[in-house]
């Protein structure tokens, strides 16, 4: 098999590969994590617990199977990927909001199988790093988890040739099935080949800063992740631009999206920025990830359309794609399809 892209997707999928025994070639065009998959932020987080869908529950499998897929992958490297299962807060605004919120938790109890919890909580139990709000609640769920971007990569990389697979930086012949798994560029050269738009290109920014919050929840306020990393290090992120002029610079959309994070969060109003990202990621069409065989190549297969959900989607995502490509058994969501998107 050959795994053309060394992002989560094409990382995770040759892990996956690997695992049930087949001989795999991971070909990456510049380096593991090139794209959007060596980003900052590492956030796994849940959709609310409601409106069930396929998409949903797909994500739920995912985010469940994590813990498990990781320490996997820290075993097999003797790297750490960052994996931690921190649990988020997000601030209640209002009174319709602590009414949603608690209605959500209700259903939480049944469509997150008893695995994880949705719960209203007082703000002040959060005090010093939580949000202030003029109800005293917040929602804290135990489902969220965080990785490091640029460490799991890497560990999954690892992982690979521990386990004795091929990951070749630049080019090499392909071998059996190939998946093509490269991001905003696959994108793109796929919207060219049909004639039609299948998806795009959406630029994020995102900063780390020095402060050492590890035993503390993800923070989702107004919009923005704050992330606090298993190194003594805070992600935050990002933002989601359609227009751009350089894909790769950051500008004052980041330098504001600081400021808000200072101001969300004050124990943060010191920690000084060690580090800025600029990327592009890949969102479908469909705005759900792109699975399945190629709709012009024979014997070749695509895995797309993270965007903002790739980490999480990984683990769930590697194992249907194995499972189509080696044993034929097809479990893709009818909105993930290739044909959702065309």
């Amino acid at each position: 098999m050959t795994v053309r892209g060394g992002g989560i997707f094409g990382l995770s999928i040759a892990w996956q590969a690997v695992q049930r025994g087949a001989t795999v070639r991971l070909i990456e065009a510049h380096r593991v994590g090139a794209g959007s998959s060596g980003g900052l932020v590492g956030a796994l987080a849940p959709h609310t617990p409601e409106n069930w869908n396929d998409k949903k529950a797909f994500q739920l499998d995912s985010l469940l199977m994590a813990e498990g897929f990781w320490a996997q992958v820290a075993e097999a490297s003797g790297l750490d990927p960052g994996y931690g299962q921190s649990g988020r807060v997000q601030a209640i605004a209002d009174a319709r909001g602590l009414e949603l919120a608690q209605a959500r938790g209700e259903n939480a109890k049944t469509l997150w199988q008893g695995r994880a919890v949705w719960e209203v909580a007082e703000a002040a139990q959060f005090e010093g790093w939580g949000p202030d709000t003029e109800t005293g609640f917040v929602i804290h769920d135990t489902l969220s988890a965080r990785l490091h971007p640029q460490q799991a990569c890497a560990a999954l990389a690892e992982a690979l040739r521990q386990s004795g697979a091929e990951v070749i930086l630049g080019e090499a012949d392909e071998q059996g099935i190939v998946i093509e798994a490269t991001g905003a560029a696959g994108l793109a050269a796929l919207s060219e080949r049909v004639g039609k738009s299948v998806g795009a290109p959406i630029k994020g920014q995102a900063a780390l800063l020095a402060f050492d919050a590890r035993d503390k929840p993800q923070l989702f306020l107004d919009a923005l992740h704050i992330i606090p990393q298993g190194d003594g290090t805070v992600a935050i992120g990002s933002t989601s631009e359609r227009e751009f002029d350089d894909a790769h610079s950051t500008d004052a959309q980041l330098e504001d999206l600081i400021t808000k994070a200072r101001r969300l969060c004050p124990a943060l109003q010191d920690a000084p920025v060690i580090a800025r990202w600029a990327g592009l990621r890949p969102r479908a069409k469909s705005r759900a990830p792109m699975l399945g065989a190629h709709p012009l190549d024979k014997g070749r297969f695509i895995a797309n359309g993270g965007f903002k959900i790739g980490f999480g989607m990984a683990p769930k995502v590697a194992e249907v794609m194995v499972d189509l490509m080696l044993d034929g058994r097809d479990t893709i969501p009818e909105g993930f399809r290739v044909a959702a998107n065309l």
